[in-house]
């Protein structure tokens, strides 16, 4: 998957020039935590819902409510605004954006094309782009119907061959498989997969006659 597959596009952006308080009047309108600060068509920094709180003045300051409104819109963005911006192009793969992000410790990356902001990524993208769909949740929290099961071990190539088979013979459908690598000793991976239907005795007893330590992975259904 690509960035250009999960990037919001249509990106609000704002000029440096923009007033503290107009930007944070942006974000709370369009329920955002980020802006990119665009100048003639060049991005020239990006501003945060956090980094405006920081510097908007607390309420253990002397100053009076009008002369903290005064300040907000005296003050633009460009005073503030982080200008060393993490940006990636449409054609980068979804994992190495993550590990940009990680490496950099920002929550969002700025997607240009041809020097022109094309889109943002942020955590919640790849929460529910792609995590989400990989471990069964959908994106308002809810889990899709079905079974998962878990074999132990049977993350290696060939092992993994052998059970999307075996499940295949079943005609069982597959809806979501990832490996996992747990802690322990000895090392090895484990492969956990979403399974069509609640009835998926038959698929554990076959690969369990083939030798795998297959567990069902229980829900605990708990209330929001």
């Amino acid at each position: 998957m690509y960035i250009r597959d999960i990037m919001t596009t249509n990106v609000v952006t704002i000029p440096s020039n923009t007033s503290i308080a107009d930007a944070k009047r942006i974000m709370m309108a369009h329920k955002f935590e980020r802006l990119p600060v665009v100048d003639k068509g060049k991005l020239v920094g990006i501003v945060t819902s956090r980094g405006l709180d920081q510097v908007s003045p607390s309420k253990a300051s002397s100053l009076t409510v009008w002369e903290m409104g005064y300040i907000l819109e005296r003050t633009a963005v460009k005073e503030i605004m982080e200008r060393n911006v993490i940006t990636v192009i449409p054609e980068v793969t979804s994992e190495e954006a993550l590990a940009l992000a990680q490496s950099n410790k920002v929550g969002s990356l700025v997607v240009l094309e041809d020097d022109k902001v094309v889109g943002i990524v942020t955590t919640n993208d790849f929460f529910y782009k792609i995590i989400n769909p990989m471990l069964g949740v959908t994106r308002d929290g809810a889990l899709l119907t079905g079974s998962r099961i878990e074999v132990i071990g049977g993350g290696e190539s060939k092992a993994l061959e052998e059970i999307i088979s075996t499940i295949n013979r079943l005609n069982v459908g597959i809806v979501t498989i990832h490996v996992r690598e747990p802690v322990g000793e000895p090392p090895h991976k484990d492969v956990c997969l979403q399974l069509d239907g609640e009835e998926v005795s038959q698929v554990i007893s076959a690969l369990r006659d083939k030798g795998y330590n297959v567990n069902q992975r229980k829900r605990f259904y708990i209330r929001p």
